[in-house]
């Protein structure tokens, strides 16, 4: 359906549920999906309208969702009324100010330590009920990402055979990592783009419609090595401690599990980022959307760096140093 047919449809539709006449629409984000936004105003203030088209997907979970997040006492959009089968949401404003429109070394220490309050919560009381399980055929569909669309698709980066071996263990491991874990709920894009810096109850929580009950550190990695901002691995470090005593007194975490804690992180963080490099690449060859790719390095980066820590990294570091990141660079320049 044209985007014009579509704008139709939703001002008719806000109409309706409105009553009183309705603002101009102004898009107020895109995300990597079909899904737009747009902001309208409403008796003197702005709600955010989600359209989702056919090819996006319903909206039913992140409807379901956003409703069982805010039940907990998370900062989830509050749905005001909803189409899913024509993939229409109204929903309150949560702001534009993003946590990577203000990071900075003077507050991080501030927000990150709100947002792992979020995490504690949405972990400790956040839905399971209904969610995908985070299990081997999930996390190794994933992983394949990073060979078909980074590898092949994007550079064209034949291997070997003892290299494809590598990669083939490498990944293997990584899942046993994240299988040892427990499982809570996980929203699988707790990151600087979907948290919102808010007045109250900061952070605001977006982007939450794809969450399943998966590894313990999986929200806590997307957040602390953050695909589009990188701090000190000293620092990292610092809040995932912080993290980890905090859930140990919920309840989420065994004092016992400490010497396990950070390696589940790092590993967790490989298998994320090599996802997520995967991604980038099939946004820029499948969906357009060549922006994405200046975010590789820096999200190879991080496996690159925990491969001095852990062993069973060190082959697959190599590797991305060696053959994946040299031939990025030229891609990426070309962009």
């Amino acid at each position: 359906m044209a985007q014009s047919d579509r704008r139709q449809i939703l001002e008719q539709w806000l109409g309706q549920v409105l009553h009183d006449g309705v603002a101009a629409l102004h898009p107020a984000s895109s995300d990597a999906s079909a899904r737009r936004y747009w902001r309208v105003g409403h008796r003197g203030r702005t709600l955010v309208v989600m359209d989702a088209p056919a090819e996006a997907g319903s909206p039913e979970e992140f409807v379901r969702l956003a409703r069982e997040l805010r039940a907990v006492g998370l900062n989830a959009p509050e749905v005001i009324a909803a189409d899913c089968a024509r993939g229409l949401v109204l929903m309150s404003d949560l702001g534009s100010c993003h946590y990577l429109d203000v990071l900075a070394a003077d507050n991080a220490d501030r927000l990150y330590g709100d947002a792992i309050g979020a995490l504690i919560t949405l972990q400790a009381a956040g839905p399971e009920q209904g969610l995908p399980l985070y299990d081997d055929a999930f996390l190794c569909r994933e992983l394949e990402l990073f060979g078909e669309w980074l590898l092949d698709g994007l550079l064209a980066l034949e291997r070997s055979p003892a290299q494809a071996t590598m990669l083939r263990r490498a990944c293997e491991d990584l899942v046993t990592a994240a299988l040892e874990q427990p499982r809570v709920c996980v929203h699988r894009d707790f990151h600087s783009r979907n948290l919102m810096l808010t007045d109250a109850g900061n952070p605001g929580i977006l982007d939450f419609q794809d969450a399943v009950v998966g590894p313990v550190t999986y929200d806590l990695v997307s957040l602390l090595k953050d695909c589009y901002v990188a701090w000190p691995h000293e620092r990292v470090e610092g809040w995932a401690w912080g993290y980890f005593n905090l859930a140990v007194q919920s309840g989420i975490l065994r004092a016992d599990v400490e010497p396990r804690f950070l390696r589940w992180f790092e590993l967790m963080g490989a298998q994320r980022h090599l996802k997520a490099a995967g991604i980038f690449a099939r946004l820029a060859l499948r969906d357009g959307k060549p922006g994405y790719l200046a975010d590789i390095p820096r999200t190879l980066g991080y496996v690159v760096d925990a491969a001095g820590r852990h062993r069973e990294l060190a082959d697959l570091g190599a590797f991305i140093a060696e053959q994946v990141l040299p031939r990025l660079a030229s891609v990426v320049d070309r962009a």
